[in-house]
């Protein structure tokens, strides 16, 4: 019989050295994969590449992740070492946005749909709210309020063991229906105004026919 987490003791690693011991190092190819500039390939990745995670953190240490997505390409490419990413209409958090004001350190992710290997970007970011590329970023008549531009400082791509052990790509792993809809979801977790039905409403077809319509903001 497994012991229970109440009688099994924690041993917690609390040094590199440690770290190292138990885990080993790196392969020199892991090591020697970092870039500080976009390869040709790197580029080929985000032309193709319509969704990535946005990793802060903020003065105080709080992270953040959040997800960005639009057509294959919505990166922008300035030069080899500088890209843009437009943002579009949201819940106006804005939590990664604020630690970036506050910590400009960034870690990027990319995905391409059915590719389990990754592209990843570190580097400094910051916040634009004008730029000559904006209307190259229009998507359904949505030109973006703002950008955040990533300085990139390291870049390479991560290999698949993470893709190929969770079996992300193979539909036949699928089972979204396995938990309830987000409305569901949302009325289970949070106190809201809205009835299960206007949220089910409103998460539905509606929701998916306003991406591109910012919201009115509140001036109260």
């Amino acid at each position: 019989m497994p012991e229970s987490a109440e009688s099994t003791e924690l041993v917690e690693i609390t040094s590199e050295a440690e770290l190292r011991e138990l885990l080993g190092h790196p392969m020199p190819r892991a090591v020697a994969k970092e870039r500080v500039a976009l390869h040709e390939r790197d580029r080929e990745w985000l032309a193709l590449s319509p969704f990535c995670l946005i990793a802060t953190a903020g003065a105080d240490g709080t992270c953040d992740v959040s997800p960005k997505g639009d057509p294959p390409g919505f990166t922008f490419v300035l030069d080899d070492t500088t890209i843009a990413i437009p943002d579009r209409p949201g819940n106006r958090r804005v939590d990664g946005f604020r630690n970036v004001l506050a910590n400009p350190h960034v870690g990027l992710i990319y995905l391409v749909p059915g590719r389990n290997e990754t592209l990843r970007i570190n580097g400094r970011a910051r916040l634009v709210r004008e730029a000559p590329f904006f209307d190259e970023m229009i998507v359904k008549e949505h030109r973006p309020q703002l950008a955040l531009i990533v300085e990139i400082e390291q870049i390479f791509f991560h290999c698949a063991k993470a893709f190929l052990r969770s079996s992300l790509w193979k539909p036949e792993t699928w089972n979204p229906d396995a938990l309830p809809s987000h409305a569901r979801i949302v009325k289970s977790v949070q106190q809201t105004e809205e009835t299960l039905e206007e949220l089910e409403r409103y998460y539905g077809a509606e929701y998916a026919a306003k991406l591109y319509q910012s919201v009115p903001r509140h001036t109260t």
